[in-house]
């Protein structure tokens, strides 16, 4: 079975969804792999690296698409690439189904079978292909040091000739796998860290990377939805949330917000007001800009100045590095892709939930229930066969 690698066409993208390191143990599956020329390139893999792993090159999108009977990308294909999909083909990728539900429709309208790494379930089994979490882990590391070289004041505290200097205060505000990050990154630059979640859970592993956790009194275990991920709450509960965080986010150097819900707008948990009672040379990094934002006055992958407080609403974190982003992410896929294929075919055995949940289309049709739902879409007439050839 021969497995297509293009280069990412998606703005500013510079990840490739496969690294040569993986191509043997993707040879071992009965794969033969084809990578568009110079597909890693801006990810630091030229393609003399792929060759030596027994990839071949194919010169041009064209050939790589009719070549490829299986294609693992980062980012959906849309526009011009779309046209060169064909009925049968094999698509496996972060393809934002919650997010944007009709590019899932326009996939099923091209007979694609497509499998979205987002819609992997949280089981032990799947954490080798977890591709949100790898992705995220890299959007907090990066949110913490962007966050340390724009501040207008150093990080640690220092003992000097010329006094003491008291170490920034941070405060992060959603504790998941970005969450973490970040508090693990601006701990280790000297800051203290207090950190906030909804979820009453998380509060041990914040304390465990030696941040402080901030009790509001309003934390729920509702908070938390089916496979760990956060659940949207309502607006009566943000609203008390907001009223009760603020004195908390006066106090801080830097504010670091990373709360997204799935698939849904992120909750605005920072708003003009709060930013205001900020002191001057203050900052905000939004890494829920992808989202809609959890402060007020964020702009999409833009630097805002307001009430003299920076505002960065930064997109695409792991893009800025490529190198190891790349690599990550292709181990999920790897894995991902080897619990698909068996002996060089593919194996559609809807009876193991990795492959059930991830599959969004088949057969000219979106058979992912949550993203029929989002389509308006009714459910489908009669359940899938457990097992079936693609």
């Amino acid at each position: 079975m021969k497995l297509g690698v293009p280069t990412e066409t998606t703005a500013g993208e510079r990840r490739v969804a496969l690294v040569p390191p993986v191509l043997t143990q993707l040879a071992k599956a009965g794969l033969e792999v084809w990578v568009e020329k110079g597909a890693g390139e801006r990810a630091g893999y030229p393609d003399a690296e792929y060759e030596a792993q027994g990839a071949r090159l194919a010169l041009n999108r064209a050939e790589l698409f009719s070549s490829a009977e299986l294609v693992a990308l980062v980012h959906a294909p849309s526009g011009a690439e779309l046209d060169l999909l064909r009925a049968g083909q094999v698509l496996v990728g972060l393809l934002n189904p919650l997010g944007a539900p009709s590019g899932a429709k326009e996939l099923a309208a091209r007979g694609v079978t497509a499998f979205a790494l987002e819609l992997l379930p949280r089981i032990s089994r799947a954490q080798p292909m977890d591709a949100l979490t790898s992705m995220a882990t890299l959007s907090g590391y990066k949110g913490a040091l962007l966050a340390a070289a724009t501040l207008e004041k150093l990080y640690p505290m220092m003992i000097t000739a010329a006094g003491t200097i008291t170490p920034a205060r941070v405060l992060v505000v959603g504790a998941g796998v970005a969450g973490l990050q970040a508090i693990a990154t601006s701990r280790a630059l000297g800051a203290v860290v207090h950190a906030y979640d909804i979820r009453p859970a998380v509060k041990e592993q914040v304390e465990s990377l030696g941040a402080r956790f901030v009790e509001l009194g309003l934390e729920t275990d509702k908070a938390e939805a089916a496979g760990g991920y956060a659940q949207a709450m309502g607006e009566d509960f943000y609203r008390r949330q907001r009223d009760v965080m603020g004195k908390v986010v006066a106090e801080s150097d830097v504010v670091i917000t990373t709360a997204l819900v799935p698939g849904q707008k992120a909750p605005v948990l920072i708003t003009e007001e709060m930013v205001r009672s900020m002191r001057p040379g203050s900052l905000i990094v939004d890494l829920a800009a992808e989202g809609g934002g959890n402060c007020a006055l964020s702009r999409r992958g833009e630097t805002v100045l307001a009430h003299g407080v920076t505002i960065l609403a930064p997109v695409n974190l792991p893009s800025t590095v490529p190198h190891h982003a790349s690599q990550m992410y292709a181990r999920n896929v790897a894995a991902f892709v080897q619990n698909l294929v068996k002996k060089g075919q593919l194996e559609l055995n809807l009876d193991d939930p990795i492959v059930r949940e991830t599959l969004l289309t088949r057969e000219g049709e979106v058979v992912h229930p949550r993203v029929r739902e989002r389509l308006g879409l009714p459910a489908p007439a009669a359940p899938l066969p457990e097992r079936s050839p693609a």
